[in-house]
């Protein structure tokens, strides 16, 4: 069965965080990994922003952007999520990014991985809650 991530959890295969060693076990054990395609400019943007903050290198953005190209993870389209996207942002009134991540997540009929508190702050309690899980 394959497990969505999202960005939350991705750049934790990259910084060391709190959460990055149960982020990289992902990773390394192989599990079978399936993320929108957004994951890749999410994760640049979270790099980037890391740098800026003097929180990672620029060599590490180097390295993250090219760890991240080569990783063993199947990358979907977005355009065939975003209907979906769109209405789970709205009955959520949560940011659409992280929606697609959910969309995914149903479409697939697997779970999603995420570290983002206020994603599953919002599930809480609803009935999407089931779509995702705490790193």
């Amino acid at each position: 069965m394959a497990i969505v991530v999202d960005a939350s959890v991705a750049i934790k295969w990259f910084i060391d965080e709190p959460g990055a060693d149960r982020a990289r076990s992902l990773w390394e054990r192989r599990a079978e990994l399936v993320a929108p395609d957004l994951l890749v400019p999410e994760v640049c943007s979270a790099m980037w922003r890391k740098v800026r903050l003097g929180q990672a290198a620029r060599g590490q953005a180097a390295e993250a952007t090219e760890r991240l190209r080569a990783a063993v993870i199947d990358l979907r389209p977005t355009a065939a999520l975003a209907t979906r996207a769109m209405a789970l942002a709205l009955e959520l009134d949560h940011p659409v990014y992280d929606c697609f991540y959910l969309a995914l997540a149903e479409l697939e009929r697997n779970s999603m991985v995420t570290a983002d508190q206020r994603l599953l702050a919002r599930l809480s309690g609803s009935k999407l809650a089931p779509l995702a899980e705490p790193l």
